[in-house]
């Protein structure tokens, strides 16, 4: 058999990835206009793969792209924020009813080796790795529901808080909560306890609604710290 070339990663990739560590560091904070001349110069590249790198963040969540304008960081209100938890609180709690009612042998191993993945990350105090762990925890979550035009509504929603939501795991004693508040979760979708399920969902979902307003808050509080 011919061995298959593995093909490096095109270059538009790797800038996404550089700029996607910037957003999450608050290197470029949300609002913040993306100076598209400057980044070029300064990764020594054309604006052509930086223009694909902007457009992949923009799917993303982390990036808006706005005409004659040019490409911001993203930035979400404090009322949008309030809307978008409302409405995910209810869409997740059902998703996770439907999946404690559906759940099978295989999909309980899977949610189990996810869940493992937040302890380990928890353990080792990763936000990045937490933050990957747990979307793909509420991803199979989605997978189980079952439900396309359900997934496709709250992905599109949970897309819009990307930003805000990795920086809530930032708020003091925030790591420990959700990791908690997943635990319980977890039980209750491998009980088959469907009403739980939804319940403690809900719960999460305004926990992470809380820990973000905290962040705001410090932020605004404590601008040089």
């Amino acid at each position: 058999m011919t061995p298959q070339r593995i093909a490096p990663q095109a270059l538009y990739q790797e800038v996404a990835e550089r700029l996607r560590q910037r957003i999450f560091a608050h290197e470029l904070p949300p609002g913040r206009p993306i100076d598209e001349l400057r980044l070029a110069a300064e990764y020594g590249i054309s604006r052509t793969p930086l223009r694909e790198a902007l457009k992949v963040l923009a799917a993303e969540g982390l990036v808006t792209l706005i005409p004659r304008r040019g490409a911001f960081v993203s930035q979400i209100s404090g009322e949008e924020l309030d809307a978008i938890f409302d409405v995910l609180a209810v869409l997740e709690g059902h998703a996770a009813r439907r999946a404690a009612e559906r759940l099978d042998e295989a999909s309980a191993r899977q949610l189990r080796q996810l869940h493992e993945r937040l302890e380990e990350a928890a353990r080792a105090g990763a936000i990045d790795a937490f933050f990957e762990a747990n979307q793909a925890f509420h991803a199979e979550v989605l997978r189980l529901a079952a439900n396309p035009f359900l997934s496709a509504t709250i992905q599109d929603l949970r897309q819009k808080i990307r930003l805000s939501r990795h920086h809530s795991l930032y708020d003091e004693g925030r790591l420990e909560h959700s990791l908690q508040e997943h635990r319980e979760l977890l039980a209750a979708l491998l009980g088959g306890e469907a009403a739980a399920a939804e319940r403690y969902m809900r719960a999460h979902l305004r926990s992470g609604r809380e820990a973000i307003a905290h962040v705001q808050h410090d932020a605004v509080a404590n601008p040089f710290s």
